[in-house]
C-alpha cells in the first residue's frame, strides 16, 4: 500500500505538471483541458482550480451510475488542478517554436508515464474515466464509443469557450494510449498475495 500511495500521488503530481507544461507551448491541449482552459477565460479561475472543480463535478455524476470512488479518485480531485497552478508559477513562457514543440513533445511523454502511474497504483480511477465506464456499463455502449462522445462534447464546449485546439490536441489524441500502454506494464502494482500463487503455481 505504501508504495501504491507514493506511486498514485507522484503520478497525479506529474500528470498536473504535465498539463501545464501543455498550454505553456500554446501548441493545443487534450478535450478536458481545452475546456477547462476555455471555462477559465470565462469565470476568472485558475485552470488548475477548475480542473479541481470540474472534477468534484463530474464526481457527483457517478452518484446516478452507481460507481464506486478510490482512494485515488478523490486523491485525482485534489492533486492534478492543485499541482498544475503551481507549475504554472514556476514555469516560463516558452518563446520559439522549437522550444513550444519540444515542450509539448515532452508534455505528452510525461503525461503519459503519470497516467500509466496512477493507473496502475489500482487506487481508483479519476472522475473522467468513471464518469465514462459508469456509462458504458448502464448503457452497454463501448468504451470507445462513450469516451469519443465524452471528450469530441468537452472539446467542442471548450473550443468555443475560447481554449486552445491545436496540433497538440492532435497529437495528444493519438500518442497518450500508445504511451501509457508502454508503461503500464512496469507501472502496475500486483498483491503480494498474487505475485505469490503465481511463483508456487508458475
Amino acid at each position: 500500500m505504501t508504495r501504491r500511495l507514493a506511486q498514485l500521488l507522484l503520478g497525479l503530481y506529474l500528470y498536473g505538471a504535465a498539463m501545464a507544461l501543455m498550454v505553456r507551448s500554446g501548441l493545443g491541449l487534450d478535450p478536458w483541458d481545452v475546456f477547462h482552459q476555455g471555462l477559465a477565460g470565462r469565470v476568472g479561475l485558475s485552470i488548475g482550480l477548475l480542473v479541481n472543480i470540474v472534477g468534484a463535478l463530474v464526481l457527483l455524476l457517478w452518484i446516478p451510475l452507481r460507481q464506486k470512488p478510490g482512494i485515488g479518485t478523490i486523491a485525482n480531485v485534489l492533486v492534478i488542478g492543485t499541482s498544475m497552478d503551481l507549475t504554472m508559477l514556476l514555469l516560463p513562457e516558452v518563446a520559439g517554436l522549437p522550444a513550444r514543440v519540444a515542450a509539448l513533445v515532452v508534455a505528452i511523454g510525461i503525461n503519459g508515464l503519470a497516467g500509466a502511474m496512477y493507473i496502475g497504483a489500482g487506487l481508483g480511477p479519476g472522475p473522467r474515466d468513471g464518469l465514462m465506464t459508469g456509462i458504458a456499463r448502464r448503457t452497454g455502449w463501448s468504451i470507445r464509443l462513450v469516451r469519443t462522445g465524452i471528450e469530441l462534447t468537452v472539446l467542442a464546449s471548450g473550443w468555443l469557450l475560447g481554449g486552445t485546439v491545436g496540433v497538440g490536441t492532435v497529437l495528444y489524441a493519438f500518442a497518450i494510449g500508445p504511451i501509457v500502454q508502454a508503461f503500464l506494464p512496469a507501472l502496475t502494482v500486483r498483491d503480494t498475495a498474487t505475485q505469490e500463487t503465481s511463483a508456487v503455481n508458475p
